[in-house]
């Protein structure tokens, strides 16, 4: 396994390929990704446990997402069952996702309450019934938790973000796995803020569309109405595109799936 240093052009490349490998199957990978949701969420509804389950299966349910982008962009039809290809490969990568899984919710938990531990929002709780809406958004924003979060919240998507992939399709142990996904992330990091610089755009002008389209066509009722399948098709959208940043950022000789397209240099793990 080698790790790849790709130019951060790379970034929009992912967007574009994202999209197109998700027009092919526009149906399958939207579908996969509302049942993606609706799991976890359900699981978060689950009283005590709720929350531990849906943080232990989400590393899963990514690579589940990162498969089924894997088969459309090869042309084939992603199956419902696609989304557990986590569990299909043996007991000891199954072992290994569930380890990411608890580890992934160690770290949630370890930052949740990084954020509890300073938020210093309880006074205005007290008055939210008296705030207006814009106030509340103010507070909100206004509160070192939220920016505390948001920044912890960077080394830890490093962490888990080629992680499941790695342990899945390299057999990268849990802790390593870890390990090189963050290496990877930090030498493609010019290329994963075009990535996400570029979905905040394509996001923005979404919503410029749907609120033109909106006031054309009648107002807040039609906005409705076309807000959230447009939403979900963004986001299975985005989803779609994970899969690029993994393959182009590892190189396994022996694998002809991960060969990426020509890059800056490579670097061996």
């Amino acid at each position: 396994m080698k790790l790849r240093s790709v130019p951060a052009a790379t970034g929009l490349q992912w967007v574009r390929l994202g999209m197109r490998t998700f027009l092919r199957q526009p149906l399958a990978m939207s579908g996969l990704f509302f049942l993606f949701m609706v799991a976890i969420s359900l699981l978060a509804l689950l009283p005590f446990v709720g929350t531990a389950l849906s943080a232990l299966l989400t590393p899963a349910a990514n690579l589940g997402l990162m498969a089924a982008s894997k088969e459309a962009s090869e042309g084939r039809f992603p199956m419902p069952s696609t989304l557990v290809t986590a569990f299909r490969a043996g007991p000891e990568k199954t072992r290994g996702m569930l380890v990411l899984g608890g580890l992934y919710g160690l770290a949630l938990l370890l930052v949740l309450g990084l954020a509890t531990l300073l938020d210093t929002s309880a006074p205005v709780a007290a008055d939210a019934a008296e705030m207006t809406a814009e106030a509340m958004v103010q507070a909100t924003l206004a509160s070192p938790a939220l920016w505390v979060a948001m920044v912890v919240m960077v080394p830890l998507q490093m962490l888990f973000w080629h992680a499941p992939a790695l342990l899945h399709w390299h057999g990268v142990p849990p802790v390593k796995s870890l390990f090189f996904s963050a290496m990877a992330c930090w030498a493609n990091k010019g290329a994963l803020l075009v990535f996400m610089l570029g979905w905040m755009g394509v996001f923005m002008l979404l919503g410029l569309v749907i609120s033109v389209v909106g006031a054309l066509l009648g107002g807040a009722q039609v906005l409705t109405i076309i807000l959230y399948p447009a939403v979900l098709f963004m986001a299975s959208m985005f989803f779609t595109s994970i899969y690029f940043t993994f393959r182009d950022s590892f190189h396994t000789a022996t694998d002809p799936d991960s060969t990426p397209p020509p890059t800056d240099e490579g670097a061996p793990s």
